[in-house]
């Protein structure tokens, strides 16, 4: 069902409506304020057969996370980089070093992923997203009312990993230090 946006009388009706109900319900209101300042929705308490299942969370193992996060210390100095307050730099000081970061990371990504776009249309391009499209695939943005399809343009491709390529690793590595400390005698 494909809502549309409501008529000028039918928002004054709704308004009228909103405000009287703010006024006699304390719980309705902090509803609407909550809305209002942006702060995540909170349903109200749905009784146990109407809520979806939750889907259990698993924990990540660090290893592949630690691994990489070193690959980028080596080679793009990238925690160096990120830790230094450069407020007190120019921003052509700034600007060089981010080349030299850059360079290092996109070394990093290239030798050690296959990364590819989620979608092949270019961006800007139309298209419709049927029912069951993949939500961890595309993240609809804007005036999302309904059901799907969605129609909208393409605002980013998206990134996927397509092959994963990490160096492997000698027994007892210790993954938590990501760069040695550097003693010069």
């Amino acid at each position: 069902m494909k809502q549309t946006h409501p008529s000028l009388l039918s928002r004054i009706s709704l308004a009228f409506g909103t405000f009287f109900s703010i006024l006699a319900d304390g719980q309705f209101a902090a509803r609407v304020q909550a809305l209002r300042s942006g702060e995540p929705r909170s349903e109200p308490s749905a009784p146990a057969a109407a809520r979806p299942a939750a889907v259990p969370l698993t924990e990540a193992e660090p290893d592949g996370a630690l691994q990489l996060l070193g690959l980028l210390q080596r080679e793009a100095r990238f925690i160096d980089f990120v830790e230094e307050d450069v407020a007190a730099y120019a921003d052509v000081d700034v600007g060089a070093a981010a080349r030299v970061v850059h360079e290092g990371c996109r070394k990093v990504l290239r030798e050690n992923f296959t990364i590819g776009a989620v979608r092949d249309e270019a961006e800007g391009s139309r298209v419709t997203l049927p029912a069951g499209f993949d939500a961890a695939a595309v993240r609809v943005t804007g005036n999302v009312v309904g059901q799907p399809p969605f129609t909208g343009s393409i605002t980013h491709r998206g990134w996927r990993v397509r092959e994963t390529r990490l160096p492997k690793l000698a027994a007892g590595h210790d993954l938590r230090i990501i760069a040695p400390a550097e003693v010069e005698l």
